[in-house]
């Protein structure tokens, strides 16, 4: 009630760099996890649409595990010059 204003949309969660994109599998499993628990316990302003996982070397494995939005800006427009 005090923070009525605020609408949860759902979760994102960014794995760590890994050499083989698999080892994030069990990350994107317990997020997708804890998105479920989040959404069933039926929060007023906790909507539980967005499941953000995943990037352009990991989406698949993240599809796979239940995102619903992923992000592939260096498959697009390639890698960042830092």
């Amino acid at each position: 009630e005090r923070f009525s204003y605020i609408k949860i949309k759902g979760l994102m969660t960014m794995g760590p760099f890994v050499d083989n994109p698999e080892k994030l599998r069990p990350l994107f499993r317990e997020t997708k996890k804890l998105f479920d628990r989040i959404r069933d316990m039926g929060i007023k302003n906790a909507d539980m649409e967005i499941l953000s996982m995943g990037m352009s070397d990991s989406f698949l494995i993240a599809v796979e595990e239940g995102a619903n939005m992923v992000r592939i800006g260096t498959a697009i427009f390639g890698k960042r010059p830092y």
